[in-house]
């Protein structure tokens, strides 16, 4: 399973300028299991 670090990771980057483009999508942060 992941780790909550790993997720934190995602949040901040959705939260930053880099991610200004994303709209509207899913993000599936799973660890490539699914």
């Amino acid at each position: 399973f992941g780790k909550p670090e790993e997720i934190a990771e995602t949040v901040a980057f959705l939260l930053s300028d880099k991610a200004s483009y994303i709209n509207g999508s899913n993000i599936e942060v799973n660890g490539g299991l699914f």
